[in-house]
């Protein structure tokens, strides 16, 4: 390659860079949720388990609670990395309040990776790319399981109160 050539190609590079940081297109922030909750400025998730009177009745429960101004909604999505089909398990969502996303324990067998997009924006064209992706491979390990729905319900309450607590701020 001539020196014109590289010269050119790297001008064109130059560009695209540009181009896209105009845009506002920042790459995405992806974390390894490992734990049964996580933090970050501006989000919240806590993992439980309601366990039925048998497997297939049992239900995963992913509850999410972000900060609209840092993220204004909220997609989940399930995904088997060796086939790579995937799921949608919660379209993009406004971010008020808690967002439960439940989803059967088996589905973990056939989608192990589940990735909770935020986004900036409260309506993502389909192309958007998220701001932060939190990823996780299967049900973590420490999640809790309830057998009623009080029992659940207090648990994450008292799991996500704690982790504002820790952080000693407002709720993300």
């Amino acid at each position: 390659m001539n020196r014109r050539t590289a010269t050119m190609l790297l001008c064109l590079g130059v560009a695209a860079c540009v181009a896209t940081t105009a845009r506002g297109d920042a790459p995405t922030r992806e974390v390894h949720g490992m734990a049964d909750v996580f933090a970050a400025p501006g989000v919240a998730i806590a993992w439980a388990v309601l366990r039925g009177p048998d497997e297939a009745s049992t239900v995963v429960v992913i509850r999410i609670v972000a900060d609209p101004p840092a993220f204004s909604s909220v997609a989940v999505a399930g995904s088997d990395p060796f086939t790579q089909h995937a799921k949608r398990l919660l379209p993009p969502t406004p971010s008020r309040g808690a967002i439960d996303v439940r989803v059967p324990r088996g589905h973990f067998a056939d989608f192990p990776r589940s990735e909770i997009r935020l986004y900036e924006l409260a309506s993502p064209a389909p192309a958007t790319t998220p701001k932060l992706v939190v990823f996780y491979l299967g049900v973590p390990d420490t999640t809790p399981e309830s057998s009623s729905e009080a029992a659940l319900e207090a648990n994450l309450a008292e799991r996500l109160a704690r982790l504002r607590g820790a952080a000693g701020s407002k709720p993300p």
